[in-house]
């Protein structure tokens, strides 16, 4: 699925935090990468780009597909949120508690800061320096988050980008599935050779 958030959308021209990009509810799913660039470019101008920069409810909504994925009996499903944005993020408590959640799930979440904006909130989701904790103190069981400041990367090549952007998923995504003894599907069970 591909979403927008931070816009005024129609009819009403409310602020919407997780509206889907084609703009249908009932199936927010787009062909591969074309598909989701052919949405956003579809849906651009038909939205008003509007603050608040609310992260919560967007991963709150990608961690039910996640959740939802998590009761299958093999390895077979891991959801990955980009979110790629301008604004300092208005929500870090609520969005904390929503990250700690969702590392309990076959989720990942990669923030890319677009522009000149403090993102030093980002840094701090990261937990790379440190266990992110929800705002009541509870830790999360593993880390989710990858920031990437594009602006350092405004001369580089597009790989050096990718590399960046993708550096911690392999390692989230093997820790997930073997804390749930998780085996990929079809694939042998070692016990039974």
């Amino acid at each position: 699925p591909a979403f927008g958030f931070g816009a005024q959308i129609p009819p009403n021209w409310q602020v919407s935090h997780e509206f889907p990009l084609n703009f249908n509810p009932t199936n927010p799913f787009c062909a591969g990468v074309q598909g989701i660039v052919e949405a956003y470019q579809n849906c651009l101008p038909r939205v008003k780009l509007h603050g608040p920069t609310n992260f919560s409810p967007i991963i709150n909504h990608v961690a039910r597909f996640a959740a939802a994925a998590a009761q299958q009996p093999t390895a077979s499903q891991y959801f990955i949120l980009l979110i790629i944005t301008d604004g300092v993020i208005t929500d870090l408590d609520d969005t904390r508690q929503a990250i700690v959640n969702a590392a309990k799930l076959p989720m990942s979440i990669i923030i890319v800061g677009v522009g000149g904006a403090d993102f030093s909130a980002m840094e701090f989701l990261d937990g790379d320096e440190c266990v992110l904790k929800s705002p009541t103190g509870e830790t999360a069981i593993r880390d989710i988050v990858q920031f990437v400041p594009f602006r350092k990367f405004h001369n580089a090549t597009k790989e050096a980008l990718a590399q960046s952007v993708l550096a911690e998923l392999p390692q989230q995504v093997v820790c997930y599935f073997n804390s749930r003894k998780l085996r990929p599907p079809n694939e042998p069970d070692p016990e039974a050779l």
